[in-house]
């Protein structure tokens, strides 16, 4: 027989097994129609809404989380519509009312509380472990919140504690309160610090930069026990200071703040415009730390997600990735993949990422796991972010081993001889035997050695026992690879045999 006549007959055992002998194009979508499934890692990015109104991955906003000194946070994101479900994060703080609404004009997270004026803001009352839930010293604290205000009108508050104190037998009136004078942002606290005699226990600290209307910014006001050291700041800047002392000057005698009755606190009890993650601290903010990674948007270093290890088969190739992103100016996304045979030895560094671009082809990625990863970075303003709605990961996968050319059964009593060709494929690593009491229907359950199908090794032939006498049984079997037995092929001809005494 010549080489033609060789080849021809090969191609015809082939089709002949049903199974396509060359290697197949596969497809996997992470993102798009179906949405984003789990991934394995997750640093600084979020769930967000992008192209064609699909879920996205885009960089979280440096919004405020969860720490030990955390006395209060609301981040303002809540859920559903109307009169909203704000709460405190830390879970210290109890809501008692609220007339603030949820607001997408936003500078952390996707959500603000919008104040129309009209109500009595967020009222909130603290457990004991919280500063404003019990009697006595407070220590160190931080109040911060983000405000865009709508007017800026003189006399509106954002922030109000009203409480009383017994003090030598006398009752005193206490209140720490935020408010707008003179489009500024002023302090004022009333017999809070012990001892204090000057002023009449009255201590006010005003902002000298004036509050812009529908305009975004921080605002800070801090103590710090161990100087007396009372300030005031905007976006990061000092714009109010007074040491809280015996003279006012800084190494003299503190007066420490304390707190009498128990009280509510309210957030925006009478204000106009939207105001963002409210945070109480028990100690005074870092303020080494740089601005730009306090105040922004957007961290400047970015985000990263990576995808849980994509099992394939062995071999198998990624040939490109298809990606529908948003990249606003200044923005980037930095895309890399990498693949392997084992995941359960994977770091951080191996196997190594390789860079890809959309529609790259990619050379020399191939193993039984795949995983996808991005890092994204805003602009250089921190104001803008990226965004991933969909890839779609193309690979070559390697063919399954092709099935035996032969299948043959011979009846005996109560049993079934099978034998078979070996399979001409390499990768062929042993057999599965089905079969049933229908021509391809392989759903037996008779054999002494197990329900259909049953795994054989690299053999060529094989007794079925504890068949029934008089009943038929089909047969066909299939190769799998060597590499995993789960990896099989196409069935091979079909065969059947009538046990029974002879």
């Amino acid at each position: 027989m010549n080489a033609d006549k060789k080849i021809i007959i090969f191609l015809c055992f082939c089709l002949a097994a049903g199974r396509n002998f060359f290697s197949e194009s596969k497809t996997v979508v992470l993102g798009g129609k179906t949405g984003w499934p789990e991934l394995s890692v997750r640093q600084g990015v979020t769930f967000g809404t992008g192209r064609f109104g699909y879920q996205a991955v885009e960089l979280s906003t440096n919004a405020r989380a969860v720490t030990d000194d955390t006395d209060l946070l609301l981040d303002f994101e809540g859920s559903g519509n109307g009169q909203e479900n704000f709460y405190d994060k830390g879970g210290k703080y109890s809501v008692q009312s609220n007339s603030l609404l949820r607001s997408p004009k936003s500078v952390m997270g996707h959500h603000s509380a919008l104040s129309r004026g009209n109500g009595k803001g967020l009222v909130l009352r603290g457990s004991p472990e919280t500063i404003f839930g019990r009697q006595g010293g407070t220590g160190s604290w931080t109040i911060e919140f983000w405000l865009c205000p709508a007017i800026a009108e003189n006399g509106e508050r954002v922030f109000e504690w009203r409480s009383s104190r017994i003090v030598d037998e006398y009752v005193l009136f206490q209140m720490i309160e935020a408010s707008f004078f003179n489009n500024r942002i002023q302090w004022n606290f009333t017999n809070v610090f012990d001892g204090m005699a000057d002023n009449k226990g009255e201590v006010t600290l005003l902002s000298y930069s004036a509050l812009i209307p529908n305009k975004w910014s921080h605002h800070e006001i801090s103590y710090d026990e161990e100087s007396g050291l009372l300030e005031c700041k905007i976006d990061s800047k000092v714009e109010a200071l007074k040491y809280i002392t015996e003279g006012g000057r800084e190494g003299k005698t503190i007066y420490q703040p304390v707190l009498g009755e128990v009280a509510s606190i309210s957030i925006a009890p009478a204000y106009t415009g939207c105001i963002d993650d409210f945070r109480i601290l028990s100690r005074v903010t870092d303020s080494s730390q740089p601005k730009n990674l306090v105040y922004d948007k957007y961290k400047v270093d970015g985000g990263r997600f990576e995808s849980l290890p994509i099992m394939t088969t062995q071999g198998s190739v990624i040939n490109n990735l298809q990606i529908i992103d948003n990249v606003p100016p200044q923005t980037e996304i930095r895309y890399y993949v990498r693949a392997g045979d084992n995941f359960f030895n994977w770091s951080d560094s191996y196997p190594l990422w390789v860079h890809v671009k959309s529609g790259q082809d990619i050379k020399g990625v191939k193993g039984r796991y795949f995983q996808i990863a991005a890092d994204l970075f805003p602009d250089g303003a921190g104001r803008n972010t990226p965004s991933v709605t969909e890839i779609k990961v193309n690979y070559t996968q390697a063919p399954a081993p092709t099935a035996p050319f032969r299948v043959k059964a011979k009846p005996g009593d109560g049993c079934v001889d099978l034998s078979w060709s070996y399979s001409v494929d390499e990768n062929a690593g042993g057999y599965w035997i089905f079969y049933g009491n229908r021509p391809g229907e392989y759903l037996g359950t008779d054999a002494n050695e197990g329900p259909s199908p049953i795994r054989v090794d690299n053999i060529t032939s094989f007794r079925l026992t504890g068949l029934k006498n008089g009943a038929i049984y089909y047969f066909a079997l299939s190769t799998y690879s060597k590499d995993e037995a789960q990896i099989s092929g196409g069935l091979s001809n079909e065969a059947n045999a009538r046990p029974g005494r002879r």
